[in-house]
């Protein structure tokens, strides 16, 4: 059947997923929004350029292998054989276990589910997990402790709109997802960040607290909502449990204690909270800022506790939510990406759950692996002794992404096996054995889940180039090789769906009732949605929370110091986000020259104080030094900066990863890294810097 000439989907970045409009041209692929919800007809750089990324040069269009140390095109039977034999040898030698899986919130729920099965059944590994447990496990573990259940935002987008007040803890939207900003120029906003940010400068409001001490400042927050009386006695009293233990702990936090603490001033923080106390509707919205820490979940309980009780969770017009930060965040980890979890956002250790899906399957429960370990232990095991000695790789750059950058890549270098399926040459793939070429966004059909829990359809406009085939193809042919059925791993988006309906039914996230064909008439269709004949959940909690009493929980949090603290040698704070023109780790970004000419190189922005000391001046090239390793980075002055606090973009190659520089200290509950403090010093770059990272050409042949 031919390719439609035009079609509707969603752009392929972040999780807003704004509504588009695909034409193919003559001249390639064009775009235009489409008057969806969450954009209104607008759209941010990084959608009016989306089309260029498929047809960038370097894009993949053959399988390669590694042979003399350069990757070699070679046809699919041989990639795909060569990476079954391997896999086989590996787990002959050293079990099952000794092969892994490594997946990304940016593909597809078909896509993520089948990756998850294809994991547990053809690899029998429980060694998978996923990028996502970079960006959103903190407040997906804070928000099941306290509402049973966890989705991003669990209201409609444009629920915020309507708002007085929105409290932004940690998120820079105004950068990150632009289109959002639509939603939030009624309401008056309160900013917590250490930067005086995009966000920021709109705000009524900016609390600029130091790095790590978010904490502090939701407990302060809380403590004042108490003492000042702004605390809703009705909701807690009939909404809530455990308000009596989280007061116990906010009443050592008076203010004072907390400005010395955070630097935020006493007057800053009544202000905040008389301002969400007295707003009719308003809203506490979490992002990274609150959760990359190795106390992440604790920040965002924090954070949480005072929107539980200033009475917002649950109302209609009021609430919290976390924005959730990659294109498929949401439905990448409710169906089988992450460690712990099977499809339908079950856990993995939940024999009914286990009966559930392996039902489904076609398999025993008992046939199924127990929960794994998370991204960073998995990539951090790599190689050694017990972890794994080969990994497969899909939708990710943790060259890039993953904490302690260095480290991880040369534990990907230990590796006996190391396989890549992605569309572009990204500095992961260029060091891989196996590299497979992808069909990206508009070269295939699948569905993804926003940030509010509602279930999209991407289409295809058209076929991949090359030799590119889809992920489902990949995963079905190497099945294959590995001796499953062909059956157990569908090639078309539509048949895998279907399955994941069944396999997530009963789930806490539970898409039974959601088809392609309600999809496709333009039913907007928000989880859980159990049948065919229910209208979806656009606003979860309106009656009662999804804990067995109805109930939400408080939670008894303490702050802690972030686990690195500043030292002589290192008395900086080093903080690292994501600026306009880039998308994660860059790689498909980079590549698009008008992206690339407004974001072209690594930057560290410092207060002209500290960059002063350091010997450096605006432009100066500038060496950004942790426990770690180095950055180089050019010099950006800024006079809102903390005098103790650099930050650092982490979208950049080589030697301009800020990711060199993040501890990997783990939070114990979620297992999120702590990206968002690292201690550092700045010194001006030497001579002889270490070089970069090679290029494409000097590995693929």
């Amino acid at each position: 059947m031919p390719e439609p000439r035009t079609t509707t989907t969603h752009c392929p970045y972040c999780a807003l997923q704004c509504g588009t409009r695909l034409t193919r041209e003559r001249t390639g692929v064009v775009v235009e929004p489409t008057d969806f919800p969450v954009n209104r007809g607008g759209l941010c750089q990084k959608g009016w350029t989306a089309p260029a990324l498929l047809d960038v040069p370097d894009r993949l269009l053959h399988p390669m292998v590694r042979r003399g140390g350069r990757l070699r095109a070679v046809d699919w039977d041989t990639a795909l054989r060569t990476v079954a034999d391997r896999v086989r040898e590996l787990q002959a030698e050293h079990g099952s276990d000794a092969v892994g899986v490594f997946g990304g919130g940016g593909l597809t729920n078909e896509k993520s589910y089948l990756l998850g099965k294809f994991a547990r059944l053809a690899l029998g590994t429980s060694r998978i997990d996923y990028n996502g447990r970079f960006c959103m496990s903190s407040a997906a573990a804070a928000g099941t402790a306290a509402f049973g259940s966890d989705r991003g935002l669990p209201f409609p987008v444009t629920d915020l709109g309507r708002a007085g007040v929105v409290l932004l803890a940690g998120a820079n939207p105004a950068e990150t997802m632009p289109p959002l900003l639509r939603h939030l120029t009624a309401p008056e906003l309160v900013v917590i960040d250490p930067r005086r940010s995009a966000t920021a400068q709109r705000a009524a409001l900016h609390l600029q607290p130091a790095p790590g001490t978010d904490l502090a400042l939701a407990l302060g927050m809380l403590h004042i909502a108490v003492v000042d009386g702004w605390v809703d006695g009705d909701y807690v009293r009939d909404r809530t449990t455990g308000f009596d233990a989280a007061r116990q702990r906010a009443m050592s936090w008076w203010p004072e204690r907390v400005e010395r603490i955070t630097g935020v001033p006493v007057r800053a923080q009544r202000a905040a909270v008389r301002m969400l106390a007295r707003a009719d509707r308003a809203y506490v919205l979490t992002g990274r800022g609150a959760e990359q820490h190795a106390k992440g979940t604790d920040t965002v309980a924090g954070f949480i506790d005072l929107a539980l009780a200033l009475g917002l969770p649950g109302r209609e017009g009021s609430g919290y939510g976390c924005l959730t930060g990659q294109g498929n965040g949401q439905g990448g980890r409710e169906h089988g990406q992450k460690a712990d979890q099977l499809p339908g956002y079950r856990s993995i250790t939940d024999p009914a759950a286990r009966e559930h899906v392996a039902g489904v399957w076609g398999v025993p429960p008992e046939s199924l692996p127990g929960p794994g370990i998370s991204a960073y232990e998995l990539l951090d095991a790599a190689g050694a002794p017990g972890g794994v000695r080969g990994l497969l790789v899909f939708g990710s750059n943790p060259v890039v992404s993953a904490p302690r950058a260095g480290h991880v890549a040369e534990r990907l270098a230990a590796l006996d096996l190391l396989v890549v399926a992605d569309f572009v040459p990204s500095e992961t793939a260029r060091a891989a054995d196996v590299v497979l070429p992808v069909a990206q966004w508009a070269e295939e059909d699948g569905t993804v889940t926003n940030l509010e829990g509602r279930v999209l359809r991407r289409r295809r406009v058209r076929v991949p180039p090359g030799h590119a085939r889809s992920d489902l193809e990949v995963l079905h042919g190497l099945a294959r090789r590995l001796g499953e059925p062909g059956h157990r791993y569908p090639t078309t988006p539509r048949e895998v769906f279907e399955e994941l309906r069944r396999a997530s039914a009963g789930g806490a996230a539970d898409y039974a009732g959601i088809s392609y064909e309600r999809l496709d008439a333009g039913e907007a269709l928000h989880w859980p949605c159990p049948a065919e004949d229910h209208p979806g959940t656009p606003r979860l909690f309106l009656d009662r929370f999804a804990h067995p009493d109805g109930r939400a929980r408080f939670a008894a949090v303490e702050h802690r110091p972030a686990a690195e603290q500043v030292s002589a040698e290192f008395p900086l704070h080093a903080t690292t986000g994501r600026v306009l023109a880039h998308y994660q780790s860059g790689a498909q970004t980079r590549r698009i020259p008008e992206l690339a000419a407004a974001a072209p190189e690594a930057f560290v922005e410092v207060h002209p104080d500290t960059a002063r000391r350091a010997g450096l001046a605006d432009g100066d090239l500038a060496l950004v030094s942790s426990a770690r390793g180095r950055t180089a980075a050019r010099v950006r002055l800024v006079d809102s900066m903390r005098v103790d606090t650099v930050f650092l973009p982490f979208h950049f190659p080589g030697a301009g990863r800020a990711n060199l520089l993040t501890n990997p200290a783990l939070d114990p509950r979620s297992r999120m890294p702590e990206f968002k403090v690292a201690a550092a010093r700045l010194d001006p770059l030497p001579a002889d810097p270490a070089p970069p990272a090679g290029d494409a050409a000097e590995v693929f042949a």
